[in-house]
């Protein structure tokens, strides 16, 4: 089976874009480091705000810390007067709940695959009752996050709340390696591991 060119799909919708009248656009943030080199490249095109909803990641230390570092960035990039960032009350126990019973998957393999699903859900979800135009995910930004499936969630999220999904593989077009950059040059707190105490154990 033939993959999507979910990149190419993306560049279709904003070849249409007219930007002087933006479609709002809810963002899911898995981090500031990963969301760098995306809101550097959408930007102009969408009328943004950053949904930063992360019940996955270990300890509220490590989630504020974050969450600190992703609101930093926006005002790094210059860009508070036009990016909101939204920041969702910590509470893992739902992560735990909703992961239950695949606690001893190996990362990349089904538990992720849920998390992906309840963090993903409840962008869609939030975007739709507040009128975003689309609604995506920085995690196709990781060279370890598999495009095909993130799109395909989102695909199946579009219709299930009837809100446009916006197709991409932000790794593309050399997205991490700037990320990367980014981080550099604004001397950002980039973690070493995904989130969860799962993850954490692996490494």
């Amino acid at each position: 089976m033939n993959k999507i060119n979910y990149n190419l799909e993306m560049e279709k919708v904003i070849k249409k874009i007219d930007k002087d009248h933006k479609p709002r656009l809810l963002l899911h943030s898995c981090c500031g480091p990963c969301s760098s080199a995306i809101l550097e490249r959408i930007n102009e095109y969408f009328d943004i705000d950053v949904f930063y909803y992360n019940p996955n990641i270990d300890s509220e230390k490590e989630f504020y810390r974050r969450a600190d570092e992703q609101v930093q960035l926006v005002k790094d990039l210059g860009l508070e007067d036009e990016i909101g960032v939204r920041v969702i009350k910590y509470n893992h126990q739902d992560f735990l709940e909703y992961v239950k019973g695949f606690e001893e998957y190996k990362e990349g393999g089904p538990r992720c695959f849920k998390c992906y699903r309840q963090r993903m859900e409840k962008a869609g979800e939030f975007a739709a009752e507040n009128n975003y135009d689309f609604f995506t995910t920085t995690l196709s930004i990781s060279p370890h996050k598999d495009s095909q499936i993130l799109n395909k969630l989102g695909d199946f999220l579009s219709k299930k709340y009837e809100i446009k999904y916006l197709f991409s593989d932000f790794k593309k077009k050399n997205g991490f390696k700037r990320s990367v950059e980014l981080t550099d040059k604004f001397n950002m707190y980039r973690q070493d591991y995904c989130g969860c105490e799962f993850s954490r154990s692996e490494d």
